[in-house]
């Protein structure tokens, strides 16, 4: 049993997910009226389809079966892979409470003349997920994230088929924020800009190499002593 919880000592950071929701849920009861409005022309020329609830309801087992990938492979790029997720999270959270923000971009469900499964499940979304808290997106920002992490991983190279399925998902999912209605374009560009400067943040500097640099610089002091 002291094995096994030394070995999987960094489950210590998924803690994070309890502060997130307990923050996320209180911006939705919040942030209910007084809120600014996010809206580009093109959004009115992206018409409203039910079918890309397909890949957005996968974006939940993609991020569970990512980070558990992670979590259980590989201890560095776990980290890196939550890092970048996490305090990405973060700073959406943070421009949310400094910046409300919304859109009123979801068609009456009622009047499109067509009903299945599909706008079923889309009806139960709505009513379940407030329009508000939109920008950036978080749907489309972890996405990214979960997207990076496969490509940059040193177990995953080699895996050809994984790798280009994992971008057409990605793609497909930042494409059914804004086929269902849930986020304005501008919310999918502004998740692109801030993954941007996460990946340039997290996977950018060899944060490994700083570190082995810096014990060996402390070995060799302790040795001079």
């Amino acid at each position: 049993m002291r094995a096994f919880v030394k070995k999987y000592s960094h489950a210590w950071v998924l803690v994070y997910f309890i502060f997130y929701m307990q923050w996320f849920t209180w911006l939705e009861r919040t942030v209910t009226t007084k809120y600014t409005v996010i809206h580009l022309r093109l959004d009115d020329k992206i018409p409203f389809c039910e079918w890309f609830a397909i890949p957005y309801f996968l974006w939940f087992a993609y991020i569970f079966v990512s980070v558990a990938y992670f979590f259980f492979k590989d201890r560095g790029e776990f980290y890196r892979n939550v890092a970048f997720l996490f305090i990405g999270m973060t700073i959406c959270l943070t421009i949310y409470t400094i910046w409300p923000n919304g859109h009123d971009l979801r068609p009456d469900l009622d009047t499109l003349g067509r009903s299945n499964i599909f706008t079923r499940l889309i009806g139960w979304l709505y009513g379940t997920d407030t329009c508000t808290n939109v920008c950036p997106s978080i749907h489309a920002f972890n996405s990214i994230g979960a997207c990076i992490a496969v490509y940059k991983s040193r177990h995953l190279k080699e895996k050809h088929i994984l790798r280009t399925a994992t971008l057409v998902l990605t793609v497909l999912i930042c494409m059914s924020t804004v086929f269902l209605k849930q986020h304005s374009i501008f919310d999918v560009i502004c998740a692109c800009i801030l993954s941007i400067v996460m990946y340039a943040l997290v996977y950018v500097p060899d944060y490994a190499g700083m570190y082995a640099k810096r014990r060996a610089r402390r070995a060799d002091t302790e040795t001079v002593h």
